[in-house]
């Protein structure tokens, strides 16, 4: 279970709506749904709050046997600035080949949705693929798992953004579940 999955859950246990948590927290009803759906990260004094007000313990809120990260940056880039050379594959490539040229090792990645029981019927019903396809169209960003000073990052390039997540367990670079995706190592590395 994600972290949002069980936020959604004990709120409910709770008997409150997202707009009343919020309220509670004195937080926006938005803050609640972007949490909820794992699009972000509540700070640690909100995560106390949320405990306290949901009468769950932090641990139960965190893990979910996820390689969780709380140290994540965003940069704007233009991916168009960036020039294909070397082992780069495509401008995504130069962008984080760029950003972390002094790396131990760049990855690209290959990334899956992890997808429910019910998603897997539906897919089969609709044509093996679907859901995967609808899923790319939704996320065709770039992935990479990058090696530097004894860390890993999760890094994603999209056509605006370059988004850098320092993982905090180690995970095997061939293939690695993070959040609602699976991601397996591409035939080939930049560094």
């Amino acid at each position: 279970m994600t972290f949002g999955e069980k936020l959604r859950e004990a709120r409910k246990e709770a008997g409150l709506s997202q707009e009343q948590l919020a309220e509670k927290m004195s937080v926006s009803r938005s803050a609640v749904a972007k949490w909820e759906s794992d699009k972000g990260m509540p700070d640690v004094n909100n995560l106390k709050v949320m405990a306290r007000l949901l009468d769950v313990s932090l641990d139960y809120l965190l893990d979910d046997e996820e390689k969780l990260s709380f140290n994540e940056t965003r940069e704007a880039i233009d991916p168009e600035s960036f020039e294909v050379t070397g082992k780069c594959r495509d401008k995504r490539d130069a962008a984080c080949y760029s950003r972390f040229r002094d790396a131990d090792a760049i990855y690209p990645l290959i990334r899956r949705k992890k997808m429910s029981k019910t998603e897997w019927i539906a897919d089969l019903i609709a044509g093996p693929g679907i859901i995967q396809g609808a899923d790319y169209l939704n996320d065709s960003s770039s992935y990479y798992l990058v090696e530097t000073g004894g860390k890993q990052l999760l890094v994603n390039v999209s056509k605006d953004f370059i988004t850098i997540r320092e993982l905090a367990a180690k995970v095997d670079p061939n293939k690695f579940d993070f959040g609602k995706n699976t991601f397996r190592k591409a035939t080939y590395r930049l560094i």
